[in-house]
């Protein structure tokens, strides 16, 4: 009896687990092939005369170089600064915009984003999230104490979670790598952490 549920939690870790690698991959396959898509034949790359496959995803490559150069640059900062001015008028835009730029921000300019592994309290219980700053200072001064910000990934879902403010007191940190500990959430626990 006991082998059984041996082997089929094994089975059901590895099927997990292929799931783990595959989803990403396929998610990134499907990105860069839309990318490719829409570089190599939407924007005409074929008809040039001088055309070689992989033309638009050069080119692209490219474009994304010469823009972060210059927006680095003090007038083209300002000229940035003016569209986004013009976008924060769309309502709809607005929200969409600034949401997307400050998750990329946080993601590409924080090495540490997803780095400390932390249980906190929920619901009588304990969750496992990742300690990401210290709370809001206009959050702190309505709250008795100093808080952090705590995201906790939904279970099977990899694209949502909650924002928690903790007190700094309750926060337990988790000798966990960050990788294992997301693994663990993302599957509902069925994945256990080294």
């Amino acid at each position: 009896m006991d082998k059984k549920n041996n082997g089929g939690n094994v089975i059901a870790d590895y099927f997990i687990s292929g799931l783990i690698v595959l989803i990403p991959l396929a998610i990134t396959f499907f990105v860069v092939k839309s990318v490719l898509d829409i570089t190599e034949g939407d924007l005409g790359m074929k008809s040039l005369p001088f055309y070689f496959p992989g033309l638009g995803l050069v080119t692209l490559l490219i474009v994304i170089f010469v823009v972060g150069w210059i927006s680095s640059h003090w007038l083209l900062k300002k000229l940035i600064a003016f569209g986004e001015s013009l976008l924060d008028k769309i309502p709809v835009v607005k929200f969409i915009y600034k949401s997307v730029k400050q998750f990329s921000t946080a993601m590409f300019e924080s090495n540490s984003l997803f780095n400390t592994v932390v249980l906190v309290p929920f619901h009588q219980s304990l969750t496992m999230g990742f300690l990401i700053s210290d709370a809001p200072r206009p959050v702190n001064e309505k709250l008795d104490g100093e808080y952090v910000c705590v995201f906790v990934p939904w279970s099977l879902n990899m694209t949502s979670g909650t924002n928690l403010f903790v007190k700094k007191s309750d926060v337990i940190r988790v000798d966990i790598k960050p990788e294992d500990a997301l693994r663990f959430m993302l599957t509902a626990g069925a994945v256990k952490p080294h």
